[in-house]
């Protein structure tokens, strides 16, 4: 799945919906030896750090950054992503960090899996993907929230993206915080929004131009 760190969405065009998720995903990690810049996600920093340590859904992990620095500040990761390429360099980097026993990594097509639900903490960062509809990957990762516990969505604002972007025609893909918050609450399960907002940050392009894009940030605590 696409985990965002350079500003850029790459969904690249509309893929055939009968492709296999798998097989797209590993083309797109291919392209390069390394598709990310290897940071957690800003907005999992800014609206994790003050949560209590526990256990951890990462959802559409990528290369491990996000499920590395949780696993760094006391957190015991499941990691998920479709792309095996993903999660064999991600594993690779928990290895290197000595992490190697607080990160569990699991391949799963989102299409067609479910996780578990009792987590204490749902993090789906730029969990964006011609594929599969984000209404549908919420649902999940919220059905996978403990009582009491976070779900974190960040993801990219229709209205925020980049000027580089090649996927100004893919709106519906993205999202505000507002739609985020309309379709947690009208699904099962009784929340409390903690945050619902938009985040302006600058982001550096493909040629080193710099530009300003705007993240749709949701934290939510599950009371039942």
């Amino acid at each position: 799945m696409t985990h965002e760190h350079d500003g850029g969405a790459h969904l690249h065009s509309e893929p055939n919906h009968d492709v296999d998720a798998a097989q797209f995903w590993d083309e797109v990690y291919q392209e390069k030896a390394k598709r990310w810049s290897g940071n957690p996600n800003p907005q999992l920093i800014a609206e994790a750090a003050g949560l209590t340590a526990g256990t951890a859904l990462d959802l559409g992990c990528g290369e491990g950054a996000d499920a590395i620095w949780l696993a760094q500040h006391g957190w015991t990761v499941t990691a998920v992503d479709v792309s095996g390429v993903a999660l064999e360099r991600a594993a690779t980097h928990a290895m290197e960090a000595g992490l190697q026993d607080r990160i569990t990594w699991l391949q799963r097509d989102f299409a067609t899996w479910h996780p578990d639900a009792g987590f204490d903490l749902v993090s789906a960062q730029f969990l964006h993907s011609p594929l599969l509809p984000w209404r549908d990957s919420l649902a999940s990762a919220a059905a996978a929230v403990a009582p009491d516990g976070a779900l974190l969505v960040v993801g990219h604002h229709p209205e925020g993206l980049t000027p580089w972007s090649a996927h100004k025609e893919m709106k519906d893909k993205f999202f505000t915080p507002e739609d985020l918050v309309e379709a947690l609450t009208r699904g099962p399960g009784s929340w409390r929004i903690n945050v619902a907002d938009s985040r302006e940050r600058v982001v550096t392009g493909p040629d080193g131009q710099q530009a300003t894009t705007v993240d749709s940030v949701l934290r939510a605590h599950r009371k039942s």
